[in-house]
């Protein structure tokens, strides 16, 4: 069989020539379908208007991401940097408290995306910096999986401790469902989580699922008539806190451990031991209502073990781990969840656990888990409106505290053979920070602050976020956490 090499190359190249003619053929029937439309049915193929201008905006988009990160990447602060010594912390007051100052002399401040405020600005931000730099400061950090284990609230807790005092890393649910890696907590196998969120498990009809949005049980909630009672053997559960060796160095310094618990009517016992040595033997009390079991240490207890005896469990809505003054920053990570799941809650119960805590801020952080689903600018419209409703619903119950908006990352999906930002998306991170300040709130626009449109491409080719196209990595966790705790400090330091 002759082989002519001549008429081999003269075809490819001309297959090539019929290939590259037919870019200009293609049409854009809408943003993901390019290519030839046959009855019914689109035959895709790319046109030369996105053939073209693809690899020139992928090196423009990479070159804003890489001056984003690059800009930042020498301040960043990891778990190992000594940042403090726990022993210089003071047990009682904020009075001899030093600052650690961030030093932003060598940063392009002019690349940090900024928080947007409504018309009243200054007066926000004044009121803001007065709260965070009172004797004590609660901030509850609520959002969805992106917070899981810890993430990004560790990072800004940290950050916040350093500069306005604090230690500890305050709210921890009881029953894990995702590694926790600011403290080691090991609850005996009986109990078991309840969120409000949950789509699969069957909600309780008292709606009572406390400030941090779930609780947990070491028994089912059974009847608590005499008979009943009479029927069920004394249950034992108990819960063990260990500091981690993992965490930044003021998370690991806490002086109050705070069981937060409600609806309990019948008796249960509770014995708390410190390395080993009974420290506290107490009743939790059985009115039905939240209440919490407050202890003080002198010292961080190294090996913390608390152990629950009765016939019925009361619902238990977490610990709290905190300093004795300054910064505490809670937080409440809801996989699955978009935000609108507060105004269900039992109305009396969340307000009786909020003015015990009494946060002065509130940061929520959603909109991820609408994204996939938005169909057009009405589904983003009522979104919004929706999410309003419910973040205005808690900003109730506090005493004026101020609010701060995280809006969802860039996120991706597949579109004519490339990873492209949802369609949607850019103008919902609109929406959303107009609705926002409309209600007296603060919004930071993760989306922008990553680099914008098609930006998460980039952050997965980095290492900074996951394969899912959706999750940032360790490192990529803490790039996002200092680039929102620069924007707010920036803010902070020039009111």
């Amino acid at each position: 069989m002759n082989i002519n090499p001549l008429k081999i190359s003269v075809y490819f190249i001309i297959t090539l020539l019929i290939l590259l003619g037919l870019l200009f053929l293609s049409n854009a029937n809408d943003s993901k379908k390019e290519g030839f439309q046959v009855f019914s049915y689109t035959l895709k193929y790319p046109t030369a208007q996105s053939f073209f201008s693809e690899e020139n905006n992928s090196k423009e988009t990479k070159k804003s991401i890489d001056s984003i990160v690059n800009n930042i990447e020498s301040i960043v602060v990891d778990v190992g940097d000594v940042v403090v010594d726990i022993d210089t912390i003071p047990k009682d007051s904020k009075e001899n408290f030093k600052p650690i100052i961030p030093d932003f002399s060598k940063i392009d401040t002019s690349k940090v995306r900024r928080i947007s405020y409504p018309s009243n600005k200054q007066e926000f931000i004044s009121n803001l910096k007065s709260q965070l730099t009172s004797e004590n400061c609660r901030i509850i950090h609520y959002g969805d999986s992106q917070l899981e284990g810890d993430r990004i609230s560790g990072y800004l807790r940290n950050r916040l401790q350093q500069l306005y005092g604090g230690s500890g890393l305050g709210f921890i649910p009881v029953v894990q469902t995702y590694q926790q890696i600011s403290v080691d907590i090991t609850p005996s196998e009986n109990w078991e989580r309840f969120a409000s969120f949950d789509p699969i498990k069957k909600k309780f009809d008292h709606k009572k699922y406390g400030a941090f949005t779930s609780l947990a049980r070491f028994t089912p909630d059974y009847a608590t008539d005499k008979e009943s009672l009479d029927s069920l053997s004394v249950s034992t559960a108990t819960i063990k806190i260990k500091p981690s060796s993992k965490s930044y160095r003021l998370l690991k310094a806490y002086s109050y451990v705070t069981l937060h618990y409600g609806n309990l009517l019948t008796s249960v016992g509770v014995d708390v031991y410190s390395d080993g040595a009974l420290i506290k033997k107490d009743s939790l009390i059985k009115d039905g209502k939240y209440h919490q079991l407050k202890l003080k240490f002198g010292t961080t207890p190294n090996d913390l073990n608390i152990v629950f005896k009765g016939k019925i469990s009361p619902d238990v809505y977490g610990i709290t781990l905190d300093g004795t003054s300054g910064i505490q920053l809670d937080n409440v990570a809801m996989r699955g969840s978009s935000g609108t799941i507060f105004a269900s809650a039992n109305s009396e119960n969340f307000s009786a656990m909020y003015k015990t805590l009494d946060p002065k801020v509130l940061i929520f952080q959603y909109g991820g888990n609408t994204v996939p689903y938005l169909k057009d600018s009405l589904s983003v419209t009522n979104y919004a409106r929706y999410l309003k409703n419910h973040i205005n619903w808690v900003k109730r119950k506090t005493n004026n505290a101020s609010v701060i908006f995280i809006g969802p990352s860039d996120m991706t999906t597949m579109e004519n053979g490339e990873m492209k930002t949802y369609d949607l998306l850019p103008y919902l991170n609109i929406v959303l920070e107009s609705t926002c300040h409309e209600n007296n709130i603060a919004y930071w626009s993760m989306f922008d602050a990553m680099g914008g449109e098609n930006s998460m491409q980039h952050w997965v080719d980095q290492k900074l976020a996951g394969s899912d196209y959706t999750h940032f990595t360790h490192s990529g966790t803490k790039v996002i956490s200092e680039l929102f705790f620069m924007a707010l400090y920036m803010d902070l330091k020039s009111n």
